[in-house]
């Protein structure tokens, strides 16, 4: 008796235990979150946290005091509008690479990247719109590099008694954007090379500011290297296309120093992320 009515529950269950199993085998693998969504989610982290939101301030607050300097100390000839913009420019080439190195470092520095690619077990993707943000980030940056220098100058001319001199067009414009962005992807590189906040940041300002120093100096002592600097000094081409000075032979030379500098470091660093080890 039990037999048969072991028999029976078991045929009367088999279609709904076989039409489980069947809806399960035809079951989907969810799609992947899209690129976009990826992006405007980096976008809110780097700003979301408290050191993303003074860097963040800080770039209006020197664009300000850059042009209040100007204004109170450079001479009446050199109120232009070109000099209003490149001295702006100077600190977003500080605080932008930084931007895009903490954007890196955060996953691991904030023990998050376990949450991050568990969720988006991608890590390439993740990468590439942590890259995407940091190089939009630099669109506001020179729009407010231009629009603050555009009141600066004619605040100067006013003060100083002097004709407003608009020497930047829209090819100056490019030029300073992607000069911006050259030097934020260092910034990024660097940050994912290093995948630590305190040692990316030192590391770009060696590479900002303490190298290319040393090379200037070398370069002035020795003709041989004077020659062959370009060939080597990322940042000088990369100063040279922010002053919209980079002509002939000088885009040869930013290519050459960004394949080196940039390229080949930003190969290496994606394979490392994608290799290491998350805790």
């Amino acid at each position: 008796m039990t037999t048969q009515t072991a028999t029976a529950a078991a045929a009367a269950t088999s279609p709904h235990v076989a039409a489980h199993a069947s809806a399960r085998a035809s079951r989907r693998a969810p799609a992947p979150v899209p690129l976009v969504r990826l992006v405007s989610v980096e976008l809110r982290k780097s700003f979301d946290t408290r050191s993303g939101r003074w860097l963040l301030a800080s770039l209006g607050l020197a664009a300000v005091l850059t042009t209040g300097a100007i204004i109170a100390w450079a001479p009446a000839d050199q109120l232009t509008y070109s000099e209003f913009t490149l001295a702006i420019g100077v600190p977003m080439t500080i605080i932008l690479p930084i931007i895009a190195a903490l954007s890196v470092t955060s996953e691991w520095t904030q023990r998050s990247g376990l949450a991050t690619f568990t969720l988006v077990p991608h890590r390439g993707r993740v990468l590439l719109a942590k890259a995407i943000a940091a190089v939009l980030v630099t669109v506001p940056a020179t729009g407010a590099a231009f629009g603050v220098g555009a009141l600066g100058n004619v605040s100067g001319a006013a003060l100083a008694d002097v004709p407003v001199r608009w020497d930047q067009s829209a090819v100056d414009v490019a030029y300073f954007a992607l000069g911006q962005t050259l030097l934020l992807l260092v910034g990024f590189v660097l940050g994912a090379l290093i995948r630590n906040s305190s040692g990316a940041i030192v590391a770009y300002m060696l590479y900002g500011f303490v190298a290319p120093g040393l090379l200037a100096f070398l370069a002035f002592n020795q003709d041989w290297f004077a020659d062959a600097r370009p060939w080597i000094d990322a940042k000088y081409n990369q100063d040279a296309l922010l002053r919209g000075d980079l002509t002939g032979d000088g885009w040869s030379h930013l290519a050459v120093t960004s394949v080196v500098w940039l390229l080949l470091p930003l190969v290496v660093a994606v394979v490392n992320v994608l290799r290491s080890e998350v805790k």
